[in-house]
């Protein structure tokens, strides 16, 4: 059987964007890039702030915060999130670097150096990891091996575990991710997304790179009349659990209803229903 003790109670801030007001911070791209929409938060938002503490009061210990929620890079700011996290006994297990292209055709070297600046955040904050987008740009082998160049170059200059992700245009499947993993080398880990991939052979493909990730966005989908697609859900959380993944399971709810929390809440009853029946391959 999996231990559930480590992975039952995450999750990743972006299922509660509309909960902290929708906020794109201004200084959420590289200078030159769109890739996000500065938008000041709603009001009765909650506050970054407030975060850590409301998460132990709904029963989370652990969080992926997005950098784009971050309302000020100022280092008192980043020390006192930092201690309210401490406080509250909430581990940040990766701050999320959503934008930057390491592959893009003429700004790479800005944008890893923009990525550099969020790893030292990262450090500020006492992040576990930070993750970094491997590129948005479809493979070729060069730009696989370019990218994988630059992660273990970002690595290597920081003390925070750096994974990147199944997401985006460079990494498309499993095949991709594999190769990618193997020339940047082990100081470069892997954050598998759950929902990312949208072929036929999904789950085909996350059995491929369960066993390789050290976190996860546990990500369920929903169905046109926007209820929690549970069934998918668990073909894909059976995919990366048999594979042998043992990581936290940080949960993302990004569907149409309001009430995130509520729909969080049904996330994680099927996540718990998965890890009572799991079995790590050779258990």
């Amino acid at each position: 059987m999996v231990d559930a003790t480590e992975v039952t109670h995450a999750l990743h801030a972006w299922s509660l964007h509309r909960t902290l007001g929708g906020f794109i911070a201004p200084h959420a791209n590289p200078d030159g890039s769109e890739q996000l929409t500065p938008t000041p938060a709603a009001a009765g938002a909650l506050e970054l702030l407030d975060l850590p503490a409301e998460l132990v009061a709904r029963g989370y210990d652990t969080v992926q915060i997005c950098h784009f929620h971050l309302p000020s890079r100022d280092p008192g700011y980043l020390a006192e999130l930092r201690s309210a996290l401490a406080t509250a006994g909430v581990r940040l297990d990766a701050l999320l670097v959503d934008a930057g292209d390491l592959v893009h055709p003429t700004d790479a070297d800005a944008h890893e150096a923009w990525i550099a600046g969020w790893l030292e955040d990262a450090e500020t904050l006492g992040a576990t990891r930070a993750r970094v987008i491997a590129g948005q740009a479809d493979p070729t082998p060069e730009r696989l091996d370019a990218s994988a160049r630059r992660l273990a170059r970002l690595a290597a200059s920081t003390s925070v575990r750096l994974v990147t992700e199944n997401w985006m245009a460079l990494l498309p499947s499993a095949a991709e991710v594999v190769r990618l993993l193997e020339t940047a080398g082990d100081g470069v880990g892997l954050l598998v997304d759950l929902a990312n991939w949208t072929v036929p052979d999904r789950d085909a493909q996350l059995a491929r790179i369960g066993g390789l990730a050290e976190t996860s966005h546990a990500k369920c989908r929903t169905t046109p009349d926007g209820a929690l697609d549970t069934e998918n859900y668990r073909g894909a959380l059976r995919a990366v659990l048999d594979a042998g993944f043992t990581g936290p399971l940080c949960l993302v709810y990004d569907g149409p209803d309001p009430d995130e929390w509520g729909q969080l809440a049904g996330c994680q009853r099927v996540v718990e229903q998965e890890l009572a029946v799991a079995v790590r391959p050779g258990a």
